[in-house]
């Protein structure tokens, strides 16, 4: 049986350590609950800065992508002006763009070098952190119009570097949420059909959470090559087999099941190549990408169709002008 991590004994590891007077930086690769923080933030919104102070309170989980915190802001140091939605005693969710497991960096940047012949960009340069943090902002922009609530997109509002872990960072809209139910249903003959898209009658239909998750997926996959996202849009592919994670239920929507659905993760965490499908979707994927003139498909984007998607709902994107430029430049 595997041993149960400890924070305590951790922090005893740590005195000891210290204690040693060694000249050698000690090097960790992720932080336990109680952890003190401090940031030099940017605001997504508006490209103004502070000074966070943020306590953790939770290690989520980690994966290919990065590592997944619930904090809470202790203190902010502003400048001449406030980033938005960026609140003291609010609590967020912290994503660093490093895995925790050193297997999965080297495999991650593995993979990324193959395709990219560079390092993992994300992790390393703050300006690929803060366009794929735009390009969410326009996305949630984008449900509103196709959802009818924003809120069906997880907010991001500030990005940063944490020098500690060597990553580049991002505090968005703490989620309280759950995957769908395990749902029993003996009327598969039924569901599949649904699925085929022939007429079903809807009171012979079970699986509630499932059906209204795979529609919201498909429709966001539409959405996001609609804007011209389409490398968003594999995290949100439901054939990837490794997606549904990706999209959340609120649990202050338990009474309606289909409601409360939220897409949470943005941020890719392997490069899909070629030659190395990794999932029975990526076949399908593979083929599009290269239709498109894309050998190798990370997080990249289509601005010029973002912007035509803009103009074409100009009064929803009236006042994104200045993030538009931010994104081409």
């Amino acid at each position: 049986m595997a041993a149960e991590y400890s924070v305590e004994v951790c922090r005893k590891l740590e005195e000891k350590f210290h204690a040693a007077h060694l000249h050698r930086p000690m090097r960790i690769a992720r932080y336990d609950a109680g952890d003190e923080l401090v940031y030099n933030v940017m605001g997504v919104g508006q490209p103004v800065t502070a000074r966070a102070h943020l306590v953790v309170e939770e290690f989520v989980g980690g994966g290919f992508a990065g590592q997944v915190y619930r904090v809470k802001v202790s203190e902010i140091e502003a400048g001449d002006e406030p980033i938005e939605s960026l609140d003291v005693g609010r609590v967020y969710a912290m994503k660093i763009l490093i895995p925790p497991s050193n297997f999965s960096r080297l495999f991650r940047n593995l993979l990324y070098w193959t395709g990219f012949q560079g390092p993992f960009q994300l992790q390393t340069n703050p300006a690929a952190a803060r366009a794929g943090a735009l390009w969410q902002k326009f996305i949630r922009l984008g449900a509103k119009i196709r959802f009818g609530d924003e809120r069906t997109i997880v907010d991001i509002y500030a990005t940063f570097v944490d020098s500690r872990l060597g990553s580049c960072g991002e505090l968005s809209e703490w989620v309280d949420g759950r995957t769908w139910r395990l749902e029993v249903d003996d009327r598969l003959d039924s569901l599949k059909r649904w699925r085929r898209g022939r007429k079903v009658d809807a009171d012979r239909l079970g699986s509630p959470e499932y059906r209204a998750k795979r529609e919201f997926m498909g429709e966001l996959v539409r959405l996001l090559y609609d804007m011209g996202g389409y490398e968003f849009a594999r995290q949100y592919e439901w054939w990837t087999c490794k997606s549904q994670p990706n999209c959340l239920k609120r649990r202050d929507t338990e009474d309606n099941p289909s409601g409360g659905l939220v897409a949470v993760d943005f941020r890719a965490g392997l490069a899909l190549l070629p030659f190395l499908p990794m999932s029975p979707g990526d076949f399908k994927l593979i083929v599009k990408g290269l239709m498109r003139g894309s050998l190798v498909q990370f997080d990249r984007g289509n601005t010029d169709k973002l912007e035509r998607f803009a103009e074409a709902n100009s009064d929803e994107f009236s006042d994104m002008h200045q993030m538009l430029e931010e994104l081409k430049a």
